[in-house]
C-alpha cells in the first residue's frame, strides 16, 4: 500500500465518508481501511492502535473440554507424542480427529528458553582460542580447491595469527601453533579448542581424553589445552565472530591466483585491516591491547617444538619408498629394509637404521600424487660388477644358505633383477622365514623369485611391524657383536649347582653360631 493511497482514506474519513464509502471508491476492503485509519490515529494521539472493527469470535473445538487435562498432561510429559495424547483423550471419551489434537498440542506444549549467553571477558595473556574453519575457493591459477584457515586468537585483545593451509592434520596443527606463538612472541595461559581429534580423543563420563601427544606439546610451551562441551560453538564466540570478520571482510570482493597469494595477502590483511580496526566490543584497537597483553604472555623456550613427523617407510623392489602417494629414491643396496624418515613441511630425509642421513628430497604438494622423486645416483648400472658385488654382500649378511640361492639365480635370466626381489621380501617376512624358504628352494633345485615367494605364501605368515622393528634391531646387534650369536652361552644342568647349595648348607651353622667359650662382642661406645 502506497503513501498517496492512506492520504486519500485520511482526507475521505475527515470529509464525512463512512468506512464502507471510502472501501467502495478506492477498492480495498473495509478491514483494510479501518486498520489504516485506527494506525493513523494511534500515532497522533500516542494510544496503542485499535481497530473499530469487531474481532471475530474464536469458534468452538471438541477439545475444549478437554484442555485442563491436556496442560496437565503436557506440564508433566513435554516431549509426549501427539499419537499418544491422543491415545489419551481417546480414553477419556474424545471423538475428534488427529489433527486437531497437533494444532492444540503444538499450541499447548510449554518451549523450553534458550539459555542466555552471557559474554565475558578475560584477563590479560590468560586465554586464547584455536579453530579451523573450511572454504572452498576458486583460484585462478590452481582452480576450485579446498583450503582451511588456521585461526589462534587471544581472547583480551582480539590479535590473531591466520594462515590458509592444505590439512587438519597432527603436523600441520602442530607447525601453525609453533608459527602463532612466534608470530605473537608469546603463548596463552590456556587455549580452548573444540573437538578436534588432533587435540582430544574422545569425550567419557570423567571428561575429555586428551591426544597424548599435543599434551606433549603443550607441556613444551606451558599452556593448558581446554577442550570445549561438544555441540557448544558459543564457548568460543570470540574466534566464531572472527571467522565471519573474515569472511566479510578479507574473502569478500577478491579473487587469489594461488593458495601462496592468498597467505600473502592475509599477512597484509592483519597488519593492515584487522590490527588496526576499532573493536566493537572493546572499542580499541587489537594492537593497542596487544601491546599491553604483551608482556603477561608465557614466555616462549630457547629451544622451539620439533615439529617434523617421524615414520617408517619399507623400500619397496624398485628403490623407493612411500609417502602420501608419491615416491621418493633411496639407494638401492637398502631394498627391503624398514628405514626411519622425517618428514618437514617441504622437505623428506631418508636415515639408516643408524640414523644416518641417506638422502634428502623435497616433499611434493599434497595435491600431487604417483610422482616419483629420483636422484640418479641412487640407481645401480645392471651390469656392473661392484652391483654383483653388493648383493653377495646382502645376501651373505643372511647366511650361507643364501649365497648358495644367489650363485645360482645370478646365472638365470633377469637373475640380478630377481635377487633385488628377493631381498623385498624382508619387508614381509621374517628373516628365518625367508631363510627357510631359501634352503628349500636350494634342495629342489628352484632358483627363481617366483619359486621363493610361491614357498613363502604356502608355508609362512606376514610379520607384524613389532616384529619387523624387533628384527631390525637384533640384525643391527649383530652387525656390531657377532659374538652375541656365534657363541651363545649353553644353559647349564641343575646338577652343576648342587655343589654349591651343599657348601653353603654346611656353612651356615658355623657363621650363626659362636664357640661357649668365645666372649660376646662388645657393645659399641656409646651405648
Amino acid at each position: 500500500m502506497t503513501e498517496q493511497l492512506r492520504n486519500e482514506m485520511v482526507r475521505r474519513r475527515q470529509e464525512g465518508a463512512s468506512l464502507r464509502q471510502i472501501a467502495r471508491e478506492l477498492g480495498v476492503s473495509r478491514r483494510t481501511v479501518g486498520r489504516v485509519l485506527a494506525r493513523v490515529e494511534s500515532a497522533r494521539s500516542g494510544r496503542t492502535p485499535t481497530s473499530n472493527l469487531p474481532k471475530p469470535e474464536r469458534r468452538g473445538s471438541l477439545l475444549d473440554a478437554h484442555e485442563d487435562f491436556l496442560r496437565r498432561l503436557l506440564e508433566r510429559y513435554p516431549q509426549m507424542r501427539v499419537r499418544r495424547v491422543l491415545e489419551e483423550l481417546r480414553g477419556r471419551g474424545f471423538t475428534g480427529g488427529y489433527t486437531i489434537v497437533r494444532l492444540r498440542v503444538r499450541q499447548l506444549r510449554p518451549q523450553p528458553g534458550k539459555e542466555p549467553v552471557v559474554r565475558f571477558e578475560t584477563p590479560m595473556g590468560q586465554q586464547a582460542q584455536m579453530d579451523y574453519s573450511t572454504y572452498d575457493l576458486d583460484f585462478s591459477e590452481e582452480g576450485r580447491r579446498r583450503v582451511y584457515l588456521f585461526s589462534y586468537l587471544l581472547s583480551y585483545s582480539r590479535r590473531a595469527y591466520l594462515r590458509f593451509v592444505e590439512a587438519q592434520d597432527f603436523a600441520t596443527t602442530i607447525r601453525e601453533h609453533v608459527r602463532a606463538f612466534e608470530y605473537l612472541q608469546g603463548v596463552a595461559s590456556v587455549c580452548l579448542y573444540d573437538n578436534m581429534k588432533v587435540v582430544v580423543l574422545r569425550h567419557d563420563e570423567e571428561g575429555p581424553l586428551y591426544n597424548p601427544r599435543f599434551l606433549a606439546f603443550a607441556t613444551h610451551y606451558g599452556f593448558r589445552p581446554l577442550a570445549c562441551l561438544p555441540r557448544r560453538a558459543q564457548t568460543k564466540g570470540k574466534q566464531e565472530r572472527f571467522f565471519w570478520y573474515v569472511e566479510s571482510s578479507l574473502l569478500n570482493g577478491r579473487t587469489f591466483r594461488t593458495l601462496d597469494h592468498l597467505n600473502d595477502l592475509t599477512r597484509w590483511w592483519l597488519t593492515q585491516v584487522a590490527d588496526v580496526r576499532l573493536q566493537r566490543e572493546t572499542k580499541e584497537r587489537p594492537l593497542d591491547r596487544y601491546a599491553r597483553e604483551r608482556p603477561h604472555l608465557l614466555a616462549l623456550p630457547a629451544q622451539p617444538y620439533d615439529t617434523a613427523l617421524v615414520v617408517y617407510r619399507v623400500v619397496n623392489v624398485e628403490g623407493f619408498v612411500a609417502y602420501q602417494q608419491n615416491f621418493y629414491s633411496v639407494p638401492w643396496r637398502w631394498l627391503g629394509q624398514a628405514l626411519p624418515l622425517r618428514v618437514s613441511e617441504d622437505e623428506l630425509v631418508i636415515y639408516t637404521p643408524q640414523l644416518e642421513v641417506l638422502a634428502r628430497h623435497r616433499l611434493f604438494p599434497r595435491a600431487a600424487t604417483n610422482q616419483r622423486s629420483e636422484d640418479k645416483a641412487h640407481r645401480p648400472r645392471e651390469d656392473s660388477a661392484q652391483h654383483l658385488t653388493l648383493l653377495r654382500a646382502r645376501f651373505a649378511e643372511l647366511g650361507e644358505v643364501a649365497v648358495r640361492f644367489l650363485d645360482r639365480l645370478v646365472d638365470q635370466r633377469c637373475g640380478k633383477a630377481q635377487a633385488r626381489k628377493v631381498l623385498t621380501f624382508l619387508a614381509t617376512y621374517t628373516r628365518r622365514d625367508l631363510l627357510a624358504a631359501l634352503d628349500r628352494a636350494v634342495r629342489f633345485g628352484a632358483y627363481s623369485c617366483g619359486a621363493v615367494e610361491r614357498i613363502l605364501a604356502a608355508q609362512a605368515k606376514p610379520k607384524s611391524v613389532l616384529e619387523a622393528l624387533a628384527e631390525e634391531a637384533a640384525q643391527e646387534t649383530r652387525r656390531h657383536r657377532p659374538d652375541l650369536f656365534d657363541q651363545p652361552v649353553p644353559p647349564r644342568c641343575l646338577s652343576e649347582y648342587r655343589p654349591l647349595l651343599e657348601k653353603a648348607d654346611h656353612a651356615a651353622p658355623n657363621a650363626t653360631n659362636a664357640a661357649p667359650d668365645e666372649p660376646p662382642p662388645s657393645a659399641p661406645a656409646g651405648e
